[in-house]
Protein backbone atom coordinates (compact mmCIF):
# COMPACT_ATOMS: atom_id res chain seq x y z
CA UNK A 1 0.00 0.00 0.00
CA UNK A 2 2.80 2.66 1.03
CA UNK A 3 4.23 1.88 -2.95
CA UNK A 4 0.81 2.26 -4.49
CA UNK A 5 -0.10 6.11 -2.56
CA UNK A 6 3.41 7.08 -3.50
CA UNK A 7 1.61 8.46 -7.01
CA UNK A 8 -0.94 10.34 -5.03
CA UNK A 9 1.00 11.87 -2.51
CA UNK A 10 3.35 13.10 -5.47
CA UNK A 11 0.24 15.02 -7.33
CA UNK A 12 -1.07 16.36 -4.19
CA UNK A 13 2.14 17.52 -3.27
CA UNK A 14 2.65 19.15 -7.25
CA UNK A 15 -0.84 20.44 -7.37
CA UNK A 16 -0.74 22.23 -3.95
CA UNK A 17 2.85 24.23 -4.70
CA UNK A 18 1.83 25.92 -7.55
CA UNK A 19 1.40 29.03 -7.64
CA UNK A 20 -2.11 30.10 -7.12
CA UNK A 21 -5.11 31.87 -4.55
CA UNK A 22 -4.06 30.40 -1.05
CA UNK A 23 -0.30 29.98 -1.46
CA UNK A 24 -0.22 33.51 -2.50
CA UNK A 25 -2.26 34.30 0.43
CA UNK A 26 0.08 32.51 2.92
CA UNK A 27 2.89 34.16 1.11
CA UNK A 28 1.13 37.88 1.69
CA UNK A 29 0.64 36.59 5.62
CA UNK A 30 3.94 35.81 6.26
CA UNK A 31 5.71 38.52 4.91
CA UNK A 32 3.02 41.10 7.00
CA UNK A 33 2.66 38.64 9.82
CA UNK A 34 5.01 36.24 10.39
CA UNK A 35 4.50 32.43 10.52
CA UNK A 36 2.64 31.85 13.63
CA UNK A 37 0.39 34.57 12.70
CA UNK A 38 -0.35 32.90 10.10
CA UNK A 39 -1.09 29.46 11.36
CA UNK A 40 -4.82 30.14 11.48
CA UNK A 41 -4.96 31.36 7.33
CA UNK A 42 -3.01 28.09 6.36
CA UNK A 43 -4.29 25.55 9.10
CA UNK A 44 -8.10 27.14 7.38
CA UNK A 45 -7.10 26.50 3.69
CA UNK A 46 -5.34 22.88 4.11
CA UNK A 47 -8.43 21.57 6.24
CA UNK A 48 -10.81 23.34 3.76
CA UNK A 49 -8.43 21.68 0.67
CA UNK A 50 -8.84 18.31 2.58
CA UNK A 51 -12.89 18.34 3.11
CA UNK A 52 -13.05 19.35 -0.88
CA UNK A 53 -10.74 16.30 -1.90
CA UNK A 54 -12.88 14.25 0.65
CA UNK A 55 -16.28 15.64 -0.23
CA UNK A 56 -14.98 15.23 -4.05
CA UNK A 57 -13.73 11.72 -3.17
CA UNK A 58 -17.99 11.61 -1.60
CA UNK A 59 -19.52 12.17 -4.78
CA UNK A 60 -20.40 15.96 -3.58
CA UNK A 61 -18.07 17.09 -6.69
CA UNK A 62 -20.76 16.22 -9.38
CA UNK A 63 -23.43 17.88 -7.95
CA UNK A 64 -21.35 20.85 -8.79
CA UNK A 65 -20.85 19.71 -12.26
CA UNK A 66 -24.43 18.91 -12.56
CA UNK A 67 -26.00 21.91 -11.30
CA UNK A 68 -23.86 25.03 -13.43
CA UNK A 69 -25.88 27.56 -11.52
CA UNK A 70 -24.26 26.41 -8.41
CA UNK A 71 -21.23 26.87 -9.77
CA UNK A 72 -21.61 30.64 -11.42
CA UNK A 73 -22.84 31.48 -7.59
CA UNK A 74 -19.64 30.36 -6.00
CA UNK A 75 -17.11 31.08 -9.11
CA UNK A 76 -19.09 34.93 -8.53
CA UNK A 77 -18.74 35.31 -4.44
CA UNK A 78 -15.26 33.70 -4.47
CA UNK A 79 -13.74 35.88 -7.11
CA UNK A 80 -15.93 39.12 -5.38
CA UNK A 81 -14.19 37.77 -2.05
CA UNK A 82 -10.70 37.36 -3.77
CA UNK A 83 -10.57 41.10 -5.17
CA UNK A 84 -11.54 42.43 -2.01
CA UNK A 85 -8.56 40.97 -0.38
CA UNK A 86 -6.17 41.48 -3.54
CA UNK A 87 -7.02 45.21 -2.71
CA UNK A 88 -6.33 45.18 1.10
CA UNK A 89 -3.19 43.45 0.52
CA UNK A 90 -2.08 45.93 -2.56
CA UNK A 91 -3.23 49.12 -0.18
CA UNK A 92 -1.07 47.74 2.93
CA UNK A 93 1.92 48.92 3.86
CA UNK A 94 4.70 48.06 6.42
CA UNK A 95 3.35 45.68 9.67
CA UNK A 96 4.04 48.60 11.49
CA UNK A 97 2.28 51.24 10.03
CA UNK A 98 -0.37 48.94 8.24
CA UNK A 99 -4.23 49.66 9.28
CA UNK A 100 -6.15 48.03 6.57
CA UNK A 101 -4.70 44.79 7.16
CA UNK A 102 -4.32 45.08 10.82
CA UNK A 103 -4.95 41.01 11.10
CA UNK A 104 -4.15 38.05 9.73
CA UNK A 105 -7.05 36.00 7.62
CA UNK A 106 -8.95 33.49 10.16
CA UNK A 107 -9.06 30.11 9.93
CA UNK A 108 -12.80 30.21 8.06
CA UNK A 109 -11.65 33.07 5.66
CA UNK A 110 -8.48 30.17 4.34
CA UNK A 111 -11.31 27.49 4.31
CA UNK A 112 -13.64 29.68 2.59
CA UNK A 113 -11.34 30.30 0.03
CA UNK A 114 -10.68 26.74 -1.02
CA UNK A 115 -14.53 25.82 -0.51
CA UNK A 116 -15.45 28.77 -2.96
CA UNK A 117 -12.84 27.23 -5.81
CA UNK A 118 -14.59 25.45 -8.17
CA UNK A 119 -10.90 24.47 -9.58
CA UNK A 120 -10.16 22.59 -5.98
CA UNK A 121 -13.68 20.32 -6.29
CA UNK A 122 -12.51 19.72 -10.17
CA UNK A 123 -8.97 18.74 -8.70
CA UNK A 124 -10.50 16.75 -5.90
CA UNK A 125 -12.81 14.97 -8.39
CA UNK A 126 -10.06 14.25 -11.03
CA UNK A 127 -8.25 12.85 -7.83
CA UNK A 128 -10.83 10.81 -6.65
CA UNK A 129 -11.44 9.22 -10.30
CA UNK A 130 -7.38 8.56 -10.90
CA UNK A 131 -6.99 7.28 -7.30
CA UNK A 132 -10.14 5.25 -6.49
CA UNK A 133 -8.58 2.10 -6.48
CA UNK A 134 -6.28 2.90 -3.66
CA UNK A 135 -9.49 2.56 -1.35
CA UNK A 136 -12.54 -0.21 -0.85
CA UNK A 137 -15.41 2.32 -1.04
CA UNK A 138 -15.91 6.15 -1.70
CA UNK A 139 -15.84 6.74 2.45
CA UNK A 140 -12.61 5.47 2.34
CA UNK A 141 -11.17 6.98 -0.38
CA UNK A 142 -12.46 10.26 1.26
CA UNK A 143 -10.64 10.08 4.34
CA UNK A 144 -7.76 8.76 2.31
CA UNK A 145 -7.45 11.91 -0.25
CA UNK A 146 -8.80 14.30 2.12
CA UNK A 147 -5.62 13.20 4.38
CA UNK A 148 -3.24 13.17 1.85
CA UNK A 149 -4.47 16.71 0.51
CA UNK A 150 -4.79 18.13 4.08
CA UNK A 151 -0.99 17.50 5.05
CA UNK A 152 0.65 18.36 1.59
CA UNK A 153 -1.44 21.93 1.73
CA UNK A 154 -0.11 22.25 5.04
CA UNK A 155 3.20 21.58 4.33
CA UNK A 156 3.31 23.53 0.94
CA UNK A 157 2.00 26.35 2.58
CA UNK A 158 3.99 26.53 5.56
CA UNK A 159 6.82 26.93 2.88
CA UNK A 160 5.26 29.57 1.01
CA UNK A 161 4.66 31.35 4.70
CA UNK A 162 8.90 31.01 5.43
CA UNK A 163 9.11 32.31 1.73
CA UNK A 164 7.47 35.49 3.05
CA UNK A 165 8.60 35.91 6.22
CA UNK A 166 12.19 35.89 4.35
CA UNK A 167 11.08 38.11 1.87
CA UNK A 168 10.06 40.53 4.86
CA UNK A 169 13.22 40.71 6.34
CA UNK A 170 14.95 41.92 3.01
CA UNK A 171 12.62 44.72 2.90
CA UNK A 172 13.73 47.87 4.65
CA UNK A 173 11.77 51.20 3.34
CA UNK A 174 7.69 51.87 3.19
CA UNK A 175 8.22 52.26 -0.37
CA UNK A 176 9.31 48.62 -0.68
CA UNK A 177 6.68 47.08 1.54
CA UNK A 178 4.19 48.49 -0.24
CA UNK A 179 6.04 47.96 -3.50
CA UNK A 180 5.68 43.76 -2.64
CA UNK A 181 2.13 44.53 -0.78
CA UNK A 182 1.37 45.67 -4.73
CA UNK A 183 2.58 42.64 -6.49
CA UNK A 184 1.40 40.48 -4.04
CA UNK A 185 -2.08 42.17 -4.63
CA UNK A 186 -1.86 41.96 -8.22
CA UNK A 187 -0.90 37.90 -8.08
CA UNK A 188 -3.93 37.35 -5.91
CA UNK A 189 -6.02 39.20 -8.36
CA UNK A 190 -4.83 37.54 -11.45
CA UNK A 191 -5.20 34.03 -9.59
CA UNK A 192 -8.82 34.60 -9.94
CA UNK A 193 -8.57 33.81 -13.82
CA UNK A 194 -8.22 29.88 -12.57
CA UNK A 195 -11.00 30.15 -10.85
CA UNK A 196 -13.09 30.90 -14.44
CA UNK A 197 -11.10 28.06 -16.40
CA UNK A 198 -12.56 25.07 -17.86
CA UNK A 199 -11.49 22.54 -15.91
CA UNK A 200 -9.61 20.21 -18.03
Amino acid sequence: MSETIIPLVLFALISTSTPGIATTLSTASGAQFGFRRSVPLMAGSAAGLATVAAAGAAGLAGLLAAVPSLQLAMKIAGSLYLIWLAIKIGRSGPPNLDISMARPNSFFGGAGIQWMNPKGWAMGLGAAASFAALADGPLQLALLLGAVFGLAAALSLSLWCVAGTLLARLLKTERQWRALNVVLGLLLAASILQMWRPAS
